[in-house]
């Protein structure tokens, strides 16, 4: 089963970094590590724990928020109440790969999430990417990849990503995604009722053809 991305929060408000650890946890593709308050725990939780991807307010008491993923040397979401123009260029000038401006809906946070988590599933590993690789996971990150649909959950939007351009089993979807083989066959198969992917069955050695996947073109 594959891992899940690890998350660390920070905000100094005890509350908030609760309740974006439920926003967090309830996401298919993530895990939330103990939320931390400060510039300085997140540090020593950076360097001690690596997490995948940063969710950070920008001001805190000991520090700028910016900073920190300027310096942390990985992914980070900056979430802030500051809406001015300067405030979110330095933001993305330090790297972060998105912003939110509270307060946002809870879709808004998971709608990030959603793409990060495909931004990494397609750029994950030691392979080499083609430059249609590396301009579908941009796209997708900064969510121009596809027309956005309201009935498509984010877990069928994860089962999708799994697809990628290829073709998979139920249990390879299954694995790739962190969701048991069960889960990902009853979302394979109400993809395949809506025509978003077809169904190619695969003849083996022992006669009974395995159901795969893919993506209509």
């Amino acid at each position: 089963m594959t891992e899940p991305l690890r998350v660390l929060i920070l905000d100094d408000d005890f509350r908030v970094g609760q309740l974006h650890r439920g926003i967090v946890d309830d996401h298919p593709a993530c895990a939330a590590m103990d939320p931390v308050r400060s510039i300085a725990e997140a540090r020593d939780s950076i360097r001690y724990a690596r997490p995948d991807l940063l969710l950070a307010d920008v001001f805190l008491p000991d520090g700028d928020g910016i900073a920190l993923v300027r310096d942390a040397g990985i992914d980070a979401i900056l979430i802030s109440a500051a809406d001015d123009a300067p405030t979110v260029r330095r933001a993305l000038r330090s790297g972060a790969v998105g912003y939110l401006v509270k307060p946002f809906e809870r879709r808004a946070l998971t709608g990030l999430l959603d793409r990060y988590a495909r931004y990494r599933n397609l750029v994950a590993g030691d392979r080499a990417l083609r430059q249609e690789d590396v301009d579908r996971a941009l796209a997708i990150l900064h969510g121009a990849g596809e027309p956005v649909s309201l009935s498509r959950s984010a877990t069928e939007q994860l089962v999708l990503a799994a697809l990628g351009d290829g073709e998979a089993s139920a249990a390879e979807v299954g694995e790739r995604v962190g969701i048991s083989r069960a889960t990902a066959q009853r979302h394979l198969a109400a993809l395949a009722a809506r025509t978003v992917v077809e169904v190619r069955l695969r003849y083996g050695a022992t006669g009974r053809p395995e159901h795969r996947y893919a993506v209509r073109s």
